[in-house]
């Protein structure tokens, strides 16, 4: 990281017109990942969010990052919002940009972050699309003798359902994660936080099958971890497995819109339906804000608003 400097104010005259503010940004990224613990994927959306506010600002606004002001950053999400960028996209830039001047503000190079005084562009509540259960069951057992590698592509799927897991926390499981006997799991989640989360006798039954019949043969004399694997014997990655979920959720006439993060939402969706609460839904998903779990009880809740308004005599 560079030396602390000494706080300048927005009062205050710089003398360099055209500062190097991209320096600050290695250092940033390094700072997210060794004392925040925020994983690549996350780093890398930072980074690209941040390279083209410092780009914009460099090439239209060449000013010292202690003369930013809300006109400055107006101009800017105005910039963005010109760009045809949805208000989600904007509300994640800005997000970008408060952990950055926080960042600015703890390294002394900033007395305050000015950011923290917008708010994110007002957002419609989407509704995450959902399986019903009948459709997840014909996906779970959609590979067939047809394909490569049926065994491991169900145990995939089921693993996928029965986990609520992200795609990303399932192409990282190892072998010592996956403990069939105890019917469990472990995976670690964003932020390197780990949890446990159950396997039902589904996803187990699909597993043994494949760790005792598809798995051997595909590391062959590989010395791989990885428990899901390809057939040179690597670990599969997050882009193999959406396109995985795509294949079968083609294959079965499901919408084009499916994709992993579809069955954590159905998981979560069903899950809620079965009972569960808010609180132990949160744990499993590996949510750090019970903000974002909360999602899920608006779509359970737009199920019973369609089912009333079916089935009531009056609906």
């Amino acid at each position: 990281m560079p030396p602390r400097r000494k706080p300048v104010s927005s009062e205050q005259t710089v003398a360099s017109p055209k500062p190097n503010s991209g320096e600050f940004l290695a250092p940033f990224l390094h700072y997210l990942e060794a004392e925040c613990g925020m994983a690549e994927n996350s780093r890398k959306a930072y980074r690209g969010d941040l390279e083209q506010f410092l780009a914009w600002m460099e090439t239209t606004h060449p000013i010292p990052l202690q003369r930013v002001d809300l006109v400055f950053l107006g101009e800017y999400l105005q910039h963005l919002h010109d760009r045809g960028l949805k208000a989600s996209s904007i509300a994640r830039h800005l997000v970008s940009l408060k952990m950055f001047f926080r960042y600015l503000v703890l390294e002394g190079v900033l007395l305050e972050s000015v950011v923290e005084l917008l708010n994110s562009p007002k957002l419609w509540l989407h509704l995450p699309h959902v399986l019903s259960p009948e459709m997840v069951n014909r996906l779970l057992a959609a590979p067939s003798a047809e394909d490569r590698f049926p065994l491991r592509d169900r145990a995939f799927l089921g693993l996928l359902y029965a986990t609520g897991c992200r795609v990303s926390e399932i192409a990282d499981l190892k072998l010592r994660d996956v403990h069939l006997a105890e019917n469990f799991c472990r995976c670690v989640g964003k932020g390197n936080k780990e949890r446990l989360v159950s396997l039902n006798p589904v996803a187990i039954s699909a597993l043994e099958k494949y760790l005792s019949q598809e798995r051997p043969e595909l590391v062959f004399k590989r010395d791989t971890e990885h428990l899901l694997v390809s057939r040179t014997g690597r670990g599969l990655t997050r882009v193999m497995l959406w396109g995985l979920v795509k294949k079968y959720a083609q294959r079965i006439g499901a919408s084009d819109q499916v994709s992993p993060h579809t069955l954590r939402h159905s998981f979560a969706t069903h899950m809620l339906a079965g009972g569960a609460e808010i609180r132990a839904l949160q744990e499993l998903l590996g949510h750090a804000s019970i903000a974002t779990t909360q999602i899920y009880t608006h779509v359970e809740h737009s199920r019973l608003k369609a089912i009333h308004a079916k089935c009531h005599p009056r609906g």
